[in-house]
């Protein structure tokens, strides 16, 4: 079930701090990401005996790889599912959410809605540092270059 109205889809946030606040938050990242994709998930289990909940936040880069850690990420709507054993998890309506579920799922997602808008659209720093550095590498500007190089910390840029 999409959970709509929680102000989380469309943001734009660097996969690095995004990972941290979801982590920060009791999400998981999923180990199925590759190059474009990523998901977050937050186990929830339930009041019932053998059902267990899960909110789902996914989101595709826009820029940058995934694998490499510089990707910037458009976040997608979450979602809740009802896991069943040993099929997999459930997405649709028809799984018969209650209230209180659907209540509790919203607020851990609004757990991580503010701090995700404060990165939403910034240019994360190795975009930007990147970016320079192909400018000063046609305009051969060693200067630049130079600069690029000392204020960089990834030892992968300074190549």
């Amino acid at each position: 079930m999409k959970l709509e109205g929680t102000g989380v889809e469309g943001l734009i946030v660097d996969f690095r701090p995004l990972t941290a606040l979801m982590e920060t938050n009791g999400f998981i990242l999923g180990g199925s990401w590759d190059y474009e994709r990523v998901t977050y998930d937050y186990k929830m289990e339930a009041p019932e005996k053998n059902i267990t909940y899960y909110v789902r936040i996914q989101g595709y880069a826009i820029e940058g790889d995934v694998d490499k850690g510089n990707a910037v990420i458009r976040l997608m709507a979450p979602l809740l599912g009802r896991h069943y054993y040993p099929h997999g998890v459930e997405y649709g309506h028809q799984e018969g959410f209650s209230e209180a579920i659907v209540e509790r799922a919203k607020t851990l997602v609004s757990k991580i809605k503010e701090p995700a808008e404060r990165y939403h659209n910034q240019v994360p720093e190795h975009i930007v540092l990147d970016k320079l550095k192909k400018w000063a590498q046609e305009n051969q500007n060693q200067e630049v270059l130079e600069k690029v190089k000392e204020l960089s910390n990834d030892p992968e840029r300074q190549k």
